[in-house]
């Protein structure tokens, strides 16, 4: 007779991840295991870019300049790429989304084997990688409730985060490796094999026809979704307080100095701390089965975004030891994850459920352009007063930031996830 499970182990199975997804949605699978493979080719490329820019230059101001173009390629694109991700048929975006991506690593990967790169041609393939990029993305999130049934939708959304905590784990530490064995042109045409995998994996799935056509973008239709974010408090909060988290507090941009002048080490120290955060990241998902029963989601992200900063703080601090400046960037990733799990939540909750792709669309704006930011602020400050004072006082800047969003956005901190009988609300009025 078989054993029935006690209350620990229970307890203990409600902490990981749900795979049932994998196992049951085909489609899902292939473009969940495409997406490992090709996510793991673009992490390579992320610690290539700024260690390339940097020998070539020697300045932080350069990498600032490789953020700028990443940038402005998303800040020009993110909003019409969620547009379009809702416009026109998803496979067959993401299909000419993997040939671009792929041909803009193949292009960095020939650049790099000359003997003087043109830096502004490099940052021209970064902005256009970042455009593609901005209708990769949105695709993919928008895919998944057609490849996924309805039980096993949330599941797969922390999958999703899974996979890219992965990818962020094994792909710098690949990157570095690549670039201290065989150079950086290996590292960039690794990345554009990747993209075949991709490919495949996206061509074997099932065509996913529009349910409702739509017709060309508009910008009125573009523009309605920065309006209601600006006409809710709550929203409008959890956007500002990763920003501030990110902007000030996200030292990413500052590896490669730290890796070579700090720490007096190479390709495979600057991957080292790239996977840090990454690993403290992975673990925090995986283990992450307790956050569906946090009713206090509001303060859940104020408490995660000031553990982030405080862990900054003490990176800046601890640079000196190589083991105390990982484990510090560890937890930071962790509670950054925890923290993107209930943003996630917040929106999708507050959001009616018309607006919730273009909403999705400035979410990944944010996202991935605070960063970015974060690159330029850091890289500046670090070329003034040096790469460690420029860590520390980033990860100042958080905390101030973010007591300062919990002051000016009191909804944040005082909400809580609805009760089960107001999940159905569709629309929240702005306050």
């Amino acid at each position: 007779m078989a054993s029935t499970p006690g209350p620990t182990g229970a307890r203990l199975r409600a902490l990981f991840i749900d795979t049932a997804p994998l196992r049951h949605d085909r489609d899902f699978r292939w473009l969940w295991l495409g997406q490992v493979v090709s996510g793991i080719g673009r992490q390579v490329t992320l610690v290539a870019l700024p260690y390339q820019v940097f020998v070539l230059t020697g300045s932080p101001l350069a990498i600032g300049g490789l953020s700028a173009a990443t940038l402005l390629g998303l800040l020009l694109f993110s909003l019409p790429g969620g547009a379009l991700a809702d416009a026109y048929e998803r496979r067959r975006l993401l299909l000419m989304t993997q040939i671009g991506l792929g041909a803009t690593s193949l292009g960095l990967g020939s650049l790099a084997l000359l003997a003087a790169p043109p830096l502004p041609l490099i940052y021209l393939i970064a902005f256009v990688a970042a455009a593609i990029s901005t209708v990769d993305g949105p695709v993919r999130r928008a895919a998944v409730p057609r490849l996924v049934a309805p039980s096993r939708r949330p599941a797969a959304y922390v999958l999703n985060q899974t996979n890219f905590q992965l990818a962020s784990v094994v792909g710098p530490a690949v990157g570095g490796l690549l670039i201290a064995a065989v150079g950086v042109p290996a590292a960039y045409f690794f990345d554009a094999a990747t993209f075949v995998a991709a490919f495949v994996a996206a061509f074997v799935i099932a065509p996913m026809p529009l349910a409702e056509t739509l017709g060309r973008p508009t910008l009125a239709l573009i523009l309605e979704g920065l309006h209601f974010v600006r006409r809710v408090p709550l929203i409008l909060s959890a956007f500002v307080i990763d920003l501030s988290a990110m902007i000030f507090g996200l030292p990413v941009a500052l590896f490669p100095i730290l890796a070579l002048e700090t720490f007096h080490g190479g390709p495979a120290t600057l991957g080292l701390l790239v996977s840090a955060p990454a690993v403290g990241a992975l673990i925090g998902t995986l283990t992450a089965g307790w956050v569906g029963r946090v009713q206090h989601q509001g303060r859940a992200v104020v408490a995660a975004v000031t553990t982030w900063g405080a862990a900054i703080c003490a990176f800046g601090l601890l640079v000196v030891s190589m083991p105390l400046a990982c484990l510090c960037l560890a937890l930071a990733g962790a509670a950054d994850v925890i923290s993107a799990v209930f943003r996630t939540a917040i929106t999708q909750e507050v959001t009616p459920d018309p607006l919730r792709g273009r909403v999705s669309a400035l979410y990944l704006l944010v996202v991935t352009g605070g960063p970015r930011l974060g690159d330029i602020e850091a890289t500046g400050v670090a070329a003034l007063a040096g790469a460690q004072f420029s860590a520390f006082s980033g990860g100042v800047l958080c905390l101030i930031g973010t007591a300062f969003v919990a002051w000016r956005f009191p909804q944040l901190a005082a909400y809580r996830r609805p009760a089960p009988e107001d999940q159905t609300r569709r629309v929240l009025r702005p306050t």
